[in-house]
């Protein structure tokens, strides 16, 4: 396992990063503490997840997903051992989420609540790095529009000077060490570090957004804004939510997928796509690389990307996912890879 600096902290985690979001869904408290004692196993010092997590997101799971971890931090006693990532919900309709009632959105006041709600979760006192889990603007997002450019269906609600003011607050009281964003745009990005800048207000220090084979919309823009402002890529989704396995080819529903159990994937069925997966496939196939190995060292050997945050339900998945590092990336694999994109650059953003 290698390892990479997050933003400008000096910290460094390592370049799988383990992903949390079915735990209390698709996995029971057991399998989520068996999955953290295995990444730990092979060198993986950072986790990830979000206020709202168990997915798909409902009043009868939000939160499940932090307890397991707190539950674990607690049986361990290795809190220390870990760079830890949550997230607070953005604008949307999610009223179980704060104790009013209320629609989520990033005011001061559910900020704190937020944050609050999750270090008791957690059993911990402090978090890592505190994202933003989508803009509280309205802007099309999970992949709402299909063309990938930017169209505007609103006015900002709470602006982002306001909201990183309450963030600084949050910072100097030990809650947070360090801030990140989440689903975010270029301009969001360059918004937040300009006012950091102006202001003296807390820089970010990485960006979490979707990013796999299909959808390489984060190459344009945003890679740059990694580049020069070394705010890193946290990759999500480098499966594209298990296509690109190949599992869901032909029309097949496995029994106990995603798909299968929520029906939520349609982001990644669009006209054509089906053919573009077959391509991917049958280059893994060729250089004897398992699909989805190939799938998560794409990600990984991006040079924007500060960790690839993979996902698994079962012990075969995640082990799958995590040895993915020992793939070797050579020149020629870069080229067909390619070649395969710039018929159908990001089908799917």
């Amino acid at each position: 396992m290698k390892y990479r600096e997050l933003g400008r902290t000096g910290q460094e985690v390592s370049e799988i990063c383990l992903g949390t979001m079915t735990w209390g869904e698709q996995n029971t408290e057991a399998e989520g503490h068996e999955q953290m004692d295995y990444a730990v196993s092979m060198g993986i010092n950072f986790f990830d997840t979000a206020e709202m997590y168990a997915v798909p997101p409902r009043p009868e799971t939000q939160g499940s997903t932090e307890r397991i971890i707190g539950s674990w931090f607690k049986k361990n006693g290795n809190r220390d051992k870990i760079i830890l990532a949550t997230k607070a919900a953005g604008r949307a309709p999610f009223t179980w989420m704060r104790e009013d009632g209320s629609d989520t959105q990033h005011t001061k006041e559910q900020l704190n609540e937020a944050v609050n709600a999750s270090l008791k979760r957690l059993q911990t006192d402090h978090i890592d790095l505190y994202q933003l889990h989508w803009p509280d603007r309205p802007i099309p997002l999970f992949g709402g529009n299909p063309g990938g450019g930017y169209q505007h269906v609103g006015d900002e609600i709470n602006k982002i000077g306001d909201i990183l003011e309450t963030l600084d607050e949050i910072v100097k009281s030990g809650k947070v060490r360090w801030i990140g964003l989440s689903n975010e745009s270029a301009w969001g990005t360059m918004k937040f570090l300009h006012h950091a800048e102006m202001s003296g207000l807390p820089r970010v220090q990485s960006i979490q957004n979707a990013y796999n084979l299909l959808n390489r919309a984060y190459e344009v823009g945003l890679s740059e804004v990694s580049h020069r402002e070394q705010v890193g890529l946290l990759a999500y989704s480098p499966l594209a939510q298990g296509y690109l396995t190949g599992k869901y080819q032909k029309g097949a529903l496995p029994e106990g997928s995603r798909k299968a159990l929520f029906n939520r994937l349609q982001r990644y069925e669009g006209e054509g796509v089906e053919a573009i997966i077959d391509k991917y496939l049958a280059i893994a196939k060729k250089w004897g690389i398992d699909a989805s190995q190939l799938a998560n060292q794409f990600a990984t050997t991006r040079p924007f990307v500060t960790s690839n945050i993979i996902g698994a339900t079962t012990m075969e998945q995640l082990k799958l996912a995590v040895t993915s590092v020992d793939v070797e990336w050579s020149e020629e694999l870069e080229k067909e890879i390619d070649a395969v994109h710039h018929t159908c650059p990001s089908p799917c953003p």
